[in-house]
């Protein structure tokens, strides 16, 4: 009897410190800080890798990282808005989806600002940007944490190097080149020297076979992912758009946060950065080796004479009208 009374006074002890540990478990699940991240991109994307493979395991003592993919609980574009209203606390964001609100932002997104990846950093880095990040905080509540590197747009053409070497934007004079419909992207266009058409993306493949345009521009991997190679012959390596996302928190998640876990969000959101930063350009060079295993002629422009010219006609423009002054001077400043 004592064995058995023993026993069962040892299993109703077992089983009141279980529901005593699952109790304070749960109690410190809820403690934790809850970081959903809402992004359009896939779970495969580098962004989202980096930030679930890098970002999540560096703050899991204290925040439950929760990200959603593809769009599905804020639609593309409205991911700010959700953390201004506090429905949301992070997202990865670009200058274009800022610009909507803070038109000085739409300098970030020009052809020629940003150099590379090394100099996207050191201007994110630099004093220059914190007018830009104070606005986000102070009118949108949005804390800009680090910088995404997304990879280079290049120039992509039919011609091949020994009928058309471009070396300046001059040699693009007369060339069909498609971009993107927005005036933004074509009034790029024109800027890099050609005579750029808008054209469906999904339309591109067919139009460079058939000839109805010269050329395309975007980043290698989508050369490489939508097969224009099979149907182009040179890429000439203007490098003319470097483009970036930012990794963004709520403004009053971060107030709530001690001084060590802010210290410790931001050295993860730094880390993740980089770790996408370093992936994607040795995607880059990979894809280099690639295309020209494939037969493309790949090429580098006399690059100072293109950002010479298309800094120049954006500053002429009505879209430099909102760029604060000076700044692009120190943005150059910082490059090479």
């Amino acid at each position: 009897m004592i064995t058995k009374l023993t026993r069962r006074a040892a299993v109703s002890a077992l089983v009141a410190t279980g529901v005593l540990f699952s109790a304070t478990s749960g109690a410190l699940a809820e403690d934790k800080v809850q970081l959903r991240l809402a992004t359009s991109g896939s779970e495969t994307d580098q962004r989202s890798v980096a930030m679930a493979e890098v970002f999540a395991p560096m703050v899991a003592d204290f925040a439950s990282y929760e990200p959603s993919y593809n769009g599905t609980i804020f639609a593309q574009g409205t991911e700010l808005d959700a953390i201004s209203r506090g429905n949301l606390e992070m997202s990865i964001t670009s200058a274009q989806e800022l610009a909507q609100f803070f038109p000085e932002f739409s300098i970030f997104t020009a052809g020629y600002v940003h150099q590379d990846a090394a100099h996207q950093v050191a201007v994110f880095n630099d004093p220059l940007m914190d007018a830009f990040k104070q606005k986000a905080e102070e009118e949108l509540g949005v804390k800009l944490l680090s910088v995404m590197y997304l990879g280079r747009r290049q120039v992509n053409l039919r011609q091949p190097k020994d009928e058309l070497t471009v070396s300046t934007p001059a040699d693009l004079e007369g060339v069909n080149l498609r971009m993107p419909g927005t005036d933004a992207w074509q009034f790029l266009g024109k800027a890099l020297g050609a005579a750029p058409t808008p054209m469906a993306f999904s339309e591109v493949y067919t139009a460079l076979s058939t000839g109805a345009v010269d050329g395309q521009d975007n980043p290698l991997p989508t050369v490489v992912d939508a097969k224009f190679y099979e149907v182009t012959n040179q890429i000439i390596l203007t490098s003319h758009l470097v483009d970036l996302n930012y990794i963004a928190i709520g403004k009053e998640v971060w107030d709530g946060l001690t001084p060590e876990q802010q210290a410790k969000v931001q050295e993860a959101a730094d880390a993740a950065a980089e770790s996408g930063r370093q992936k994607q350009l040795q995607k880059e060079d990979d894809l280099v080796s690639f295309l020209k295993e494939q037969g493309m002629e790949i090429y580098e422009p006399d690059l100072a004479a293109f950002r010479d010219q298309v800094q120049s006609m954006y500053l002429d423009s009505e879209f430099a009208g909102s760029w604060p002054e000076g700044v692009l001077d120190q943005i150059n400043a910082l490059g090479n």
